[in-house]
Protein backbone atom coordinates (compact mmCIF):
# COMPACT_ATOMS: atom_id res chain seq x y z
CA UNK A 1 0.00 0.00 0.00
CA UNK A 2 1.11 3.56 -0.62
CA UNK A 3 1.65 5.34 2.66
CA UNK A 4 2.98 8.63 1.31
CA UNK A 5 0.11 10.58 -0.26
CA UNK A 6 0.23 10.94 -4.03
CA UNK A 7 0.68 14.53 -5.16
CA UNK A 8 -2.05 15.40 -7.67
CA UNK A 9 -2.35 18.68 -9.59
CA UNK A 10 -6.03 19.55 -9.91
CA UNK A 11 -8.09 22.40 -11.31
CA UNK A 12 -8.88 24.96 -8.63
CA UNK A 13 -12.41 26.19 -8.03
CA UNK A 14 -13.34 29.54 -9.60
CA UNK A 15 -15.90 30.26 -6.90
CA UNK A 16 -14.36 29.18 -3.58
CA UNK A 17 -10.67 29.44 -2.56
CA UNK A 18 -8.76 26.17 -2.08
CA UNK A 19 -11.55 23.98 -3.37
CA UNK A 20 -11.53 21.43 -6.16
CA UNK A 21 -12.64 22.75 -9.56
CA UNK A 22 -14.87 21.28 -12.24
CA UNK A 23 -12.71 18.89 -14.29
CA UNK A 24 -14.35 15.48 -14.92
CA UNK A 25 -11.01 13.96 -15.94
CA UNK A 26 -9.43 15.03 -12.65
CA UNK A 27 -12.39 13.63 -10.75
CA UNK A 28 -11.91 10.32 -12.55
CA UNK A 29 -8.34 10.13 -11.20
CA UNK A 30 -9.40 11.12 -7.67
CA UNK A 31 -12.24 8.57 -7.75
CA UNK A 32 -9.73 5.87 -8.68
CA UNK A 33 -7.51 6.85 -5.75
CA UNK A 34 -10.54 6.89 -3.42
CA UNK A 35 -11.86 3.52 -4.59
CA UNK A 36 -8.40 2.00 -4.11
CA UNK A 37 -8.09 3.64 -0.68
CA UNK A 38 -4.90 5.44 -1.65
CA UNK A 39 -3.99 8.72 0.11
CA UNK A 40 -3.51 11.83 -2.00
CA UNK A 41 -2.64 15.47 -1.61
CA UNK A 42 -4.24 17.96 -4.01
CA UNK A 43 -2.32 20.90 -5.44
CA UNK A 44 -4.86 23.45 -6.65
CA UNK A 45 -3.98 25.04 -10.00
CA UNK A 46 -5.65 28.24 -11.18
CA UNK A 47 -5.98 27.43 -14.88
CA UNK A 48 -6.63 31.11 -15.67
CA UNK A 49 -3.34 32.08 -14.07
CA UNK A 50 -1.04 29.05 -14.16
CA UNK A 51 2.00 29.20 -11.87
CA UNK A 52 5.46 28.93 -13.43
CA UNK A 53 6.38 25.74 -11.58
CA UNK A 54 3.26 24.06 -12.96
CA UNK A 55 4.03 25.04 -16.56
CA UNK A 56 7.50 23.54 -16.14
CA UNK A 57 6.02 20.13 -15.34
CA UNK A 58 2.98 20.51 -17.63
CA UNK A 59 4.02 22.51 -20.72
CA UNK A 60 0.50 22.18 -22.15
CA UNK A 61 -0.90 23.54 -18.89
CA UNK A 62 -3.35 20.69 -18.42
CA UNK A 63 -4.61 18.80 -15.38
CA UNK A 64 -4.74 16.21 -13.94
CA UNK A 65 -1.11 15.39 -13.18
CA UNK A 66 0.11 12.87 -10.63
CA UNK A 67 3.59 12.22 -9.28
CA UNK A 68 4.80 8.62 -9.62
CA UNK A 69 8.31 7.94 -8.28
CA UNK A 70 9.42 11.58 -8.57
CA UNK A 71 8.06 11.84 -12.11
CA UNK A 72 4.97 13.81 -13.10
CA UNK A 73 2.52 11.87 -15.28
CA UNK A 74 -0.34 13.44 -17.27
CA UNK A 75 -3.54 12.15 -18.94
CA UNK A 76 -6.33 10.49 -16.96
CA UNK A 77 -6.20 7.36 -19.18
CA UNK A 78 -2.50 6.86 -18.46
CA UNK A 79 -2.81 7.73 -14.76
CA UNK A 80 -5.73 5.41 -14.04
CA UNK A 81 -4.07 2.57 -15.97
CA UNK A 82 -0.86 3.06 -13.98
CA UNK A 83 -2.76 3.06 -10.69
CA UNK A 84 -4.47 -0.19 -11.68
CA UNK A 85 -1.12 -1.81 -12.49
CA UNK A 86 0.62 -0.60 -9.33
CA UNK A 87 -2.34 -1.23 -7.00
CA UNK A 88 -4.45 -4.06 -8.44
CA UNK A 89 -6.53 -4.49 -5.26
CA UNK A 90 -9.39 -3.77 -5.27
CA UNK A 91 -9.57 -4.42 -9.02
CA UNK A 92 -11.28 -1.77 -11.15
CA UNK A 93 -10.52 -3.28 -14.57
CA UNK A 94 -13.35 -3.05 -17.08
CA UNK A 95 -13.30 -5.88 -19.68
CA UNK A 96 -12.26 -4.48 -23.10
CA UNK A 97 -15.61 -5.32 -24.67
CA UNK A 98 -17.40 -3.17 -22.08
CA UNK A 99 -14.88 -0.35 -21.76
CA UNK A 100 -16.53 1.87 -24.39
CA UNK A 101 -20.11 1.53 -23.08
CA UNK A 102 -21.62 5.01 -22.77
CA UNK A 103 -18.48 6.60 -24.21
CA UNK A 104 -20.35 8.77 -26.75
CA UNK A 105 -22.68 10.34 -24.17
CA UNK A 106 -20.24 13.12 -23.25
CA UNK A 107 -19.66 14.40 -26.80
CA UNK A 108 -23.42 14.23 -27.48
CA UNK A 109 -24.06 16.22 -24.32
CA UNK A 110 -21.58 18.92 -25.39
CA UNK A 111 -23.17 19.11 -28.85
CA UNK A 112 -26.61 19.63 -27.33
CA UNK A 113 -25.35 22.08 -24.69
CA UNK A 114 -23.68 24.30 -27.31
CA UNK A 115 -26.60 24.08 -29.75
CA UNK A 116 -28.61 27.23 -30.49
CA UNK A 117 -31.08 25.49 -32.82
CA UNK A 118 -33.72 23.24 -31.18
CA UNK A 119 -34.29 21.45 -34.49
CA UNK A 120 -30.67 20.54 -35.27
CA UNK A 121 -30.91 16.98 -33.93
CA UNK A 122 -28.41 17.37 -31.08
CA UNK A 123 -31.01 16.67 -28.39
CA UNK A 124 -32.12 13.56 -30.25
CA UNK A 125 -28.51 12.41 -30.62
CA UNK A 126 -28.03 12.67 -26.86
CA UNK A 127 -31.32 10.91 -26.14
CA UNK A 128 -30.30 8.14 -28.51
CA UNK A 129 -27.00 7.59 -26.65
CA UNK A 130 -28.73 7.69 -23.25
CA UNK A 131 -31.40 5.30 -24.47
CA UNK A 132 -28.78 2.80 -25.68
CA UNK A 133 -27.07 3.09 -22.28
CA UNK A 134 -30.41 2.55 -20.53
CA UNK A 135 -30.97 -0.65 -22.53
CA UNK A 136 -27.46 -1.84 -21.72
CA UNK A 137 -27.93 -1.27 -17.98
CA UNK A 138 -31.28 -3.06 -18.02
CA UNK A 139 -29.54 -6.18 -19.34
CA UNK A 140 -26.13 -5.89 -17.64
CA UNK A 141 -26.37 -3.43 -14.71
CA UNK A 142 -26.47 -1.97 -12.20
CA UNK A 143 -22.94 -0.89 -13.27
CA UNK A 144 -21.15 -1.16 -16.61
CA UNK A 145 -19.35 -4.31 -15.51
CA UNK A 146 -22.31 -5.79 -13.63
CA UNK A 147 -22.50 -5.77 -9.85
CA UNK A 148 -19.25 -3.94 -9.06
CA UNK A 149 -18.04 -0.45 -9.91
CA UNK A 150 -15.20 -0.46 -12.45
CA UNK A 151 -12.94 2.01 -14.21
CA UNK A 152 -15.57 2.72 -16.89
CA UNK A 153 -18.03 3.96 -14.25
CA UNK A 154 -15.38 6.21 -12.71
CA UNK A 155 -14.81 7.77 -16.14
CA UNK A 156 -18.48 8.15 -17.04
CA UNK A 157 -19.87 9.23 -13.65
CA UNK A 158 -18.18 12.66 -13.56
CA UNK A 159 -19.34 13.34 -17.13
CA UNK A 160 -22.95 12.52 -16.25
CA UNK A 161 -22.64 14.84 -13.24
CA UNK A 162 -21.62 17.66 -15.59
CA UNK A 163 -24.45 16.73 -17.96
CA UNK A 164 -27.04 16.90 -15.18
CA UNK A 165 -25.88 20.26 -13.82
CA UNK A 166 -25.04 22.05 -17.09
CA UNK A 167 -28.14 20.97 -19.03
CA UNK A 168 -30.32 21.64 -15.99
CA UNK A 169 -28.92 25.16 -15.71
CA UNK A 170 -28.55 26.21 -19.34
CA UNK A 171 -31.33 24.22 -21.02
CA UNK A 172 -33.75 23.47 -18.15
CA UNK A 173 -33.34 19.87 -19.36
CA UNK A 174 -33.03 16.65 -17.41
CA UNK A 175 -32.78 12.93 -18.17
CA UNK A 176 -36.35 11.85 -18.93
CA UNK A 177 -38.29 9.45 -16.69
CA UNK A 178 -38.52 7.09 -19.66
CA UNK A 179 -34.86 6.18 -18.94
CA UNK A 180 -35.17 4.83 -15.37
CA UNK A 181 -32.00 2.73 -15.51
CA UNK A 182 -29.88 5.77 -16.37
CA UNK A 183 -31.50 7.84 -13.62
CA UNK A 184 -30.93 5.09 -11.09
CA UNK A 185 -27.32 4.66 -12.23
CA UNK A 186 -26.62 8.38 -11.83
CA UNK A 187 -28.22 8.47 -8.39
CA UNK A 188 -26.17 5.45 -7.25
CA UNK A 189 -22.85 6.80 -8.55
CA UNK A 190 -23.44 10.34 -7.29
CA UNK A 191 -24.26 9.08 -3.79
CA UNK A 192 -21.07 7.05 -3.36
CA UNK A 193 -18.74 8.44 -0.68
CA UNK A 194 -15.87 8.51 -3.16
CA UNK A 195 -17.96 10.65 -5.51
CA UNK A 196 -19.14 13.05 -2.81
CA UNK A 197 -15.52 13.48 -1.68
CA UNK A 198 -14.29 14.39 -5.17
CA UNK A 199 -17.14 16.22 -6.91
CA UNK A 200 -17.00 19.85 -8.00
CA UNK A 201 -19.35 22.46 -6.62
CA UNK A 202 -22.49 22.95 -8.72
CA UNK A 203 -21.62 26.61 -9.30
CA UNK A 204 -18.16 25.63 -10.59
CA UNK A 205 -19.68 23.24 -13.13
CA UNK A 206 -22.06 25.99 -14.29
CA UNK A 207 -19.20 28.49 -14.54
CA UNK A 208 -16.92 25.97 -16.26
CA UNK A 209 -19.34 25.49 -19.16
CA UNK A 210 -20.34 29.16 -19.50
CA UNK A 211 -17.87 30.00 -22.27
CA UNK A 212 -18.96 26.94 -24.29
CA UNK A 213 -22.60 28.01 -24.06
CA UNK A 214 -22.29 31.76 -24.38
CA UNK A 215 -19.31 31.71 -26.76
Amino acid sequence: MATTPFEVCVKASYTVPNKLGDCPFTQRVLLTLEEKHLPYDMKFIDLKDKPEWFLKISPEGKVPLIKFDEEWVADSDVITQSLEEKFPVPPLVTPPEKASVGSKIFSSFIGFLKSKDPADGTEQALLSELSAFNDYLKENGPFINGKEVSAADLALGPKLYHLEIALGHYKKWSVPDSLPEVKSYMKTIFSKDSFINTRALTEDVVEGWRSKVEG
